[in-house]
């Protein structure tokens, strides 16, 4: 029996605006350009009002009133006299944005391979063997499927039936492209090919092969006493045969010169740039064009206000649900520069210090709550802040998320952020003596000298970190 039930429940729900500026927020400059650009198409009541699409930015007095009316008021879509009240606000734009930054195109690491089919007399057949075999190359240059595999995607894909010793001579020839190296089912078989490719006369290379075959597992690991007691030779001669090693690529798709590479540049969101000792923070707004409303859109609205027929009732609520979407899009561009600004400001201030030197002994503690705190926002809206943009300091571009750590108490009581620790940890392994490194328990007994409290396992994690391997595999020959 079914029965009817009243309950009462406190619900939070974010509104369609406060959604649009979460989502905005995580978006960093590189990739608001497309996303603006998306609203433009998809929304006929929004315009780009921006010459040249170069944008003035929001200063930190930038706060935006919103309206609060219920009631619908055609007035407040048109008295802005087609100028957006915030291109009368000051500029705060780095001069660096008034440049225009040259993207480069390229030939994709597919197309270079190829390209080289047409020069290998194939026949038809191989040929479509060989475009499956360079569709399954990573970027790196190795092989990412098995043969068995790509006998069964030539027989769905192309009603083609090969057997894997018809596949593996394809790739054999494949194993000839340039780059050298290319190709490779593993680590050892790239190794082997680059070496093959070499005067294999040569009692180094000839050496440096036999290793690789033999004594991979070995070599990975620097075991070397167990390579020169199983190969029977001298640690001289060793260290010839590991120099001819060294000299190849381990990642041959990587090789390819700039041409053949299509260029990727960052573009950060905010500027620092220090004068006389003075921090200036400027925001990046190339891709936030001056958005507007369409001057034909207003137009339909009056007149549909005006005449106020149940005919046009219709058309009226569709113009007006443009025009409201587009007033939400241009609020919520603002609102998220005046976000971006106010956020980056307050970590300027709290790393002021560091932005003035560079130095990472300057850059203190920090967290999301320490930066959330300061300007009143919920520690979600700082982490979509803080994610995947970027700040161009006097002393390169980093990326914001880095600047944010733990501390770590010294034996004097001051914290200090896990990023300096990290700094002197890998200075103390470059410093090391190379054919004697040191074990974490030695690492973390230097630190404590300096005045650091810190546990072998703590050392252990931040160089698992910061990709350093063990002491074992640090170790070099004399």
């Amino acid at each position: 029996m079914q029965q009817l039930r009243l309950q009462q429940k406190l619900l939070q729900k974010l509104s369609p605006q406060q959604i649009l500026l979460m989502k905005l927020l995580q978006i960093p400059s590189i990739g608001l350009d497309q996303r603006i650009k998306q609203e433009i198409e998809e929304n006929p009541a929004l315009e780009d009002d921006s010459p040249d699409n170069v944008t003035e930015t929001v200063s930190e007095d930038g706060d935006e009133e919103k309206d609060n009316d219920e009631e619908f008021d055609v007035t407040d879509y048109v008295d802005d006299d087609d100028i957006p009240e915030y291109k009368t606000r000051s500029n705060n734009y780095a001069e660096d944005d008034k440049k225009t930054i040259p993207f480069a195109a390229g030939v994709s690491f597919y197309e270079v391979l190829i390209a080289q089919i047409n020069h290998q007399g194939f026949t038809e057949r191989q040929s479509e063997i060989a475009k499956i075999i360079i569709g399954n190359i990573d970027d790196s240059g190795y092989l990412q499927r098995d043969l068995e595999a790509m006998v069964d995607d030539l027989l769905f894909a192309l009603n083609m039936e090969v057997t894997v010793k018809e596949i593996e001579a394809v790739l054999k020839v494949i194993q000839t492209f340039d780059p050298i190296g290319v190709g490779a089912r593993n680590l050892q078989e790239c190794l082997l090919i680059q070496l093959k490719r070499k005067d294999v006369e040569d009692e180094n290379i000839a050496l440096a092969i036999r290793i690789i075959e033999r004594y991979f597992d070995a070599f990975t690991k620097k075991h070397y006493d167990k390579i020169l007691k199983k190969a029977q030779i001298d640690e001289s001669q060793l260290k010839l045969a590991i120099e001819e090693i060294l000299k190849l690529n381990p990642k041959p798709g990587n090789s390819l010169g700039e041409t053949t590479k299509v260029n990727h540049y960052i573009i950060p969101d905010f500027v620092i740039t220090n004068n006389d000792g003075i921090l200036e923070l400027n925001l990046n707004s190339r891709n936030a064009p001056e958005l507007r409303l369409n001057k034909t859109y207003k137009e339909m609205l009056l007149a549909y206000a005006a005449n106020k027929n149940k005919k046009d009732k219709e058309a009226f609520q569709f113009v007006k649900q443009k025009v409201d979407s587009a007033k939400w899009f241009i609020d919520a561009i603002k609102q998220r520069q005046h976000t971006l600004y106010i956020t980056m400001k307050a970590i300027m201030d709290y790393q002021y210090a560091y932005f003035l030197s560079g130095d990472e002994v300057d850059l203190r503690p920090m967290i999301l709550k320490d930066i959330a705190d300061q300007v009143n926002l919920d520690i979600s809206t700082i982490s979509r802040v803080a994610n995947s943009k970027y700040v161009q300091t006097p002393f390169g571009t980093l990326l914001l998320k880095s600047l944010f750590s733990e501390s770590l108490k010294m034996k004097s009581g001051e914290e200090v952020s896990t990023i300096e620790v990290k700094k002197i940890l890998s200075n103390c392994i470059d410093a090391e003596e190379k054919t004697k490194p040191m074990t974490d328990e030695q690492l973390t007994s230097i630190l404590k000298e300096k005045g650091y409290v810190i546990a072998r396992r703590t050392v252990a994690k931040y160089r698992e970190q910061l990709n350093i391997p063990v002491a074992r595999l640090r170790k070099e020959l004399n």
